[in-house]
């Protein structure tokens, strides 16, 4: 089975909460660059899993996921890996959005993840978001992406350890619910 992503961070979250051997594209010496072109989080992640799986042939996972922040209309939502372009740092990226709240008051943000599955027949999608606040300054410690800026709780996401973090991700309840879909589970017994 295969997750969509070269993201290391993404794949070793997606193996600690499914328990399973998910290859990256990068283990079936793939170079596959799918264009993130939908408008929403859910419409990428189908797209991704469908495409995947048609230049494959291999059941496969795709999530699509970011942060949306409430007073400025959900931005960036679906450009949050790529608003700066393809060369910016997550620590730019987040820089960028500090400045871009700078002397706001409501901080409120999402963290929305959206998962899809794709067996070549079946499609199986969950969704889940978490609410938190966009602190006032870049706290880089672990994790990766937006966890620098993103507090829930009054605690960084980057100050998390993996299991506090595992508790909250939304990557892992949608990915959770996706586990225990039966259609999810007879792919995961094919590959035993």
């Amino acid at each position: 089975m295969l997750f969509a992503s070269n993201n290391l961070g993404k794949i070793k979250e997606v193996k600690d909460i499914l328990k399973v051997d998910i290859k990256s594209l990068k283990d079936i010496n793939q170079n596959i660059e799918i264009i993130e072109d939908q408008e929403t989080f859910m419409e990428n992640a189908i797209k991704k899993a469908k495409e995947i799986y048609r230049l494959t042939g291999i059941p496969t996972i795709a999530d699509d996921s970011g942060l949306e922040i409430e007073v400025l209309n959900g931005f960036p939502g679906v450009l949050t890996h790529r608003f700066l372009g393809k060369n910016s740092s997550d620590s730019d990226r987040n820089q960028e959005i500090l400045k871009l709240l700078q002397n706001k008051e409501n901080r409120t943000c999402y963290f929305t993840c959206c998962i899809a599955f794709y067996d070549g027949i079946n499609l199986i999608t969950h969704e889940y978001r978490l609410k938190g606040e966009i602190s006032e300054y870049e706290h880089i410690n672990n994790g990766f992406g937006f966890d620098s800026i993103f507090l829930y709780n009054n605690k960084f996401l980057s100050d998390m350890t993996l299991d506090e973090k595992n508790q909250v991700s939304p990557r892992k309840i949608a990915l959770t619910n996706l586990a225990k879909d039966k259609i999810f589970q007879k792919n995961l017994d094919l590959m035993k």
